[in-house]
């Protein structure tokens, strides 16, 4: 078995529909709610999904992600060099999700004041510039691990309960651990930001790992590596705190494609707490 995103390889060898040779397109990874695909075509190839054009690296690869709530169907078109065309109809696999509460948070972590909200906007600006980039790289064939060592304490997609409101689902994995524990990169990539303290996340790194996927590390109480930083799969970047909003020390690690939340989970094999 191969693996790059912890899934079979499905090799599709379509006819096209403009010309009466086949086309070999590879896709890899999970058609599930939350999971991310990779593929590969041959230089030159436009790649769409479901009419929207995906950005294709210089060697081929491409990438695809399925929303937390996205339906269960899907249209990949390849308009291939040579005037040809393959399309495919994916399936994708629904998911249920947990409902987690958390209280004994300060109330104005879950309902801010109006100061509040002008830092937290002026802070989420920040954070869609850096998670907006999209450099046609493909850092991400390193592969990825597990950012920190420690129990999981939170799940993508689950409903947020905080102090017995309900809030946005949580688009993540958390990791409890020890103040200190190292934090690294899920993948190699390039730092797009880093930040002393959001009101919600509080000190975050943001790495971007080419083609509009991005990984980010918040709650942290160091921050080790500066914007701009070229960083390899496994080098510390952080270390785990409680800053921002949380109840008690852990990482949250959150990935992205472009605007797609993805579940960091399916990208990596075992556990954290190994």
């Amino acid at each position: 078995m191969i693996r790059l995103f912890g899934s079979l390889i499905v090799i599709l060898v379509l006819i096209a529909t403009a010309s009466a040779v086949a086309q070999d397109v590879t896709l890899d990874g999970d058609f599930i709610q939350g999971g991310l695909v990779t593929g590969r075509v041959a230089a030159g190839d436009r790649v769409d999904l479901d009419g929207k054009p995906v950005p294709v690296a210089a060697n081929g690869r491409f990438l695809i992600a399925f929303d937390r709530d996205g339906a269960k169907t899907a249209k990949l078109e390849i308009r291939h060099a040579n005037g040809s065309v393959t399309r495919r109809d994916l399936t994708i696999e629904t998911r249920s999700y947990d409902i987690q509460r958390i209280d004994g948070l300060p109330p104005r972590k879950v309902t801010p004041s109006p100061e509040d909200m002008k830092r937290i906007a002026a802070e989420r600006t920040l954070m869609v510039a850096a998670r907006g980039i999209v450099r046609r790289d493909s850092d991400f064939v390193s592969g990825f691990v597990w950012p920190a060592r420690g129990r999981i304490s939170g799940v993508y997609g689950s409903q947020r309960i905080l102090n017995g409101e309900p809030r946005r689902p949580h688009f993540g994995v958390d990791i409890a651990a020890p103040v200190g524990t190292p934090v690294v990169a899920a993948a190699d990539g390039e730092v797009t930001l880093v930040h002393p303290g959001m009101f919600f996340n509080g000190k975050s790194v943001v790495i971007d790992h080419g083609l509009g996927l991005n990984s980010v590390y918040i709650h942290l109480s160091e921050t080790l590596v500066k914007k701009g930083q070229k960083v390899k799969k496994g080098a510390v970047v952080g270390r785990v705190g409680k800053t921002g909003r949380a109840t008690g020390p852990h990482l949250h690690w959150g990935m992205r494609l472009r605007d797609v939340e993805i579940d960091p989970a399916l990208l990596v094999d075992g556990s954290p707490e190994n």
